[in-house]
């Protein structure tokens, strides 16, 4: 047999046997058609209904199409392939309709005055939210600059120093119940706190800030101490065999080897934080005007100030629930600037291939 006639059969059976490109798409819109005729028939039309049985109609169809062309070992390859796919759009679903309603509803007052004025003296329309917008950033900000550096410091011991000894090991665990402390707790706790140093009923901006360290810094210290845990060995040992001490190697060697993965983990723990009620009601208050003293008087923070707008509208509550909305809407892109932020200083200081 020549070489060429080899080559003609070894491509016809790589390709034999397998469904079009796009059979699943045709199979797919035929399902849903079909699906909505009969419904429509028996007048229960529903949208959800459609999706569901179409999609279960679609999935007995492609299985069995795939199992009388491809075979029976490559039909269910399909099957598990389209369930894998439509349990991550049902997953996605949520997310994709939350973040058209913020959007569509928030842009109602997304302009310059929500921005630029506060909601001091304003009782129907107008007003803004800028007295909200400094807050969080303060309070936010207050609260990064103190759990960044005591949780970096913690992973640090525990991963470089502390090992599996029993000081180590009870960090740990108490790490990992303040991981799931509730956050009214963590409100409650700096309010108390404050009010037996400073007096009953102290609220302020500072107060709100410590609240929130409570719930940030388990998150840096087990994000740090994992990221920390993956830079290998080798590099370690030997920057130690060119007797570089042990705290130099943690800085020159360990941290910015695993410095893309800290600043992530940093980031993620602001964005935990940064949408939180529950403590900020206890701790920093509501104020209309514009404070940006946080060991002044209260201080608004824009969860707090989408709190109150939606749960306490005026007449008419439309201006109330575009404010809140809007708000929502404010949060969210702060936190996606975050994260990009964040994405753009890993980049910039993780280490480069050949470096």
């Amino acid at each position: 047999m020549s070489t060429t006639t080899r080559s003609r059969e070894s491509k016809l059976s790589l390709t034999a046997g397998q469904l079009p490109r796009f059979t699943w798409l045709a199979l797919l819109v035929l399902a849903y058609a079909v699906t909505a005729g009969v419904l429509a028939v028996g007048s229960v039309m529903s949208l959800g209904a459609v999706v569901v049985i179409g999609s279960l109609l679609f999935l007995v169809a492609i299985f069995a199409l795939s199992s009388a062309v491809e075979g029976r070992r490559k039909a269910v390859d399909r099957l598990f392939r389209y369930v894998f796919v439509g349990f991550f759009l049902l997953a996605l679903a949520p997310l994709v309709s939350l973040v058209w309603q913020v959007v569509s509803k928030g842009m109602e007052r997304f302009d310059l005055q929500y921005f630029t004025y506060s909601m001091r003296n304003v009782i129907g329309e107008g007003g803004g939210a800028s007295h909200a917008i400094a807050g969080t950033l303060i309070v936010t900000g207050i609260a990064t600059l103190i759990s960044v550096p005591i949780g970096l410091l913690t992973a640090i011991f525990l991963q470089e120093y502390g090992g599996q000894g029993r000081l180590a090991s009870s960090i740990r665990f108490f790490v990992d119940v303040m991981t799931g402390i509730p956050s009214i707790v963590a409100g409650l706790f700096a309010y108390t706190i404050f009010s037996a140093l400073f007096g009953a009923g102290t609220r302020n901006g500072f107060s709100g800030a410590i609240a929130l360290c409570i719930l940030m810094i388990p998150t840096v210290v087990r994000s740090t101490e994992e990221m920390l845990r993956l830079v290998p060995n080798e590099l370690r040992e030997a920057s130690y065999a060119l007797g570089v001490p042990k705290f130099r190697t943690i800085l020159k060697v360990v941290l910015p080897t695993s410095i893309a993965g800290i600043i992530t983990g940093a980031v993620l723990a602001v964005a935990r934080i940064i949408g939180e009620t529950a403590p900020l009601l206890v701790t920093a208050g509501l104020n209309p005007s514009l404070n940006t003293n946080p060991f002044d008087t209260q201080m608004s923070t824009l969860p707090v100030f989408v709190y109150y707008q939606y749960v306490t509208p005026g007449i008419p509550q439309e201006p109330f629930y575009d404010r809140a909305w809007a708000g929502a809407l404010t949060l969210i892109l702060i936190v996606m600037g975050l994260n990009l932020f964040g994405r753009l200083l890993a980049w910039r200081f993780a280490p480069k291939p050949g470096r």
